[in-house]
């Protein structure tokens, strides 16, 4: 499952490239059209139509899923809703499930490049809530859910992609 699928995008690409897995695309129903639109351009076997999850409600799906992956949302949702995203999240994981959390992030207080600190800069300035999280930060939020970090991958435009698998 994508938490966020945002346009859709990013779904399209991922079950095109990984056609073993079945992609079950997510966002708020606002973001529905557009993501129904990629996948309804782009049609794929192993591509689903988007469900409705907002992280800190209580809608989401009555599913165990192998992974989980998001992109791009844990700087832009208020420090509540990563939090609910953690939880929820590893208890939607099978044991041994993945979660997978790519964007940018801070280590020891530092940004990882200039660009980085003026986008957070940027999108503090947008919304008060909005902003690069800490990676002790999110760390301890995995582990209080019982998921493990495995790695950590530099990726490119200074973002990172963290991999925590459930225990268990």
């Amino acid at each position: 499952m994508e938490i966020g699928s945002g346009t859709g995008q990013h779904a399209v690409w991922f079950a095109n490239e990984l056609p073993h897995l079945i992609w079950q695309t997510s966002d708020l129903i606002e973001n529905h059209p557009g993501i129904l639109q990629w996948v309804s351009d782009y049609p794929s076997t192993n591509l689903r139509a988007p469900i409705s999850l907002n992280v800190a409600a209580g809608d989401w799906p009555d599913t165990e899923f192998d992974a989980i992956y998001t992109a791009n949302t844990a700087h832009i949702m208020a420090w509540h809703e990563v939090q609910a995203m953690f939880q929820r999240a590893a208890s939607s994981l099978q044991a041994n499930g993945l979660f997978c959390l790519y964007g940018p992030m801070k280590y020891a207080g530092e940004f990882t490049s200039e660009s980085n600190r003026l986008f957070d800069q940027r999108l503090r300035e947008q919304v008060a809530h909005r902003g690069i999280r800490e990676f002790d930060a999110i760390n301890k939020l995995a582990m209080d859910a019982d998921l493990i970090l495995l790695d950590d991958h530099d990726m490119p435009a200074n973002n990172r992609l963290l991999i925590f698998e459930k225990i268990g």
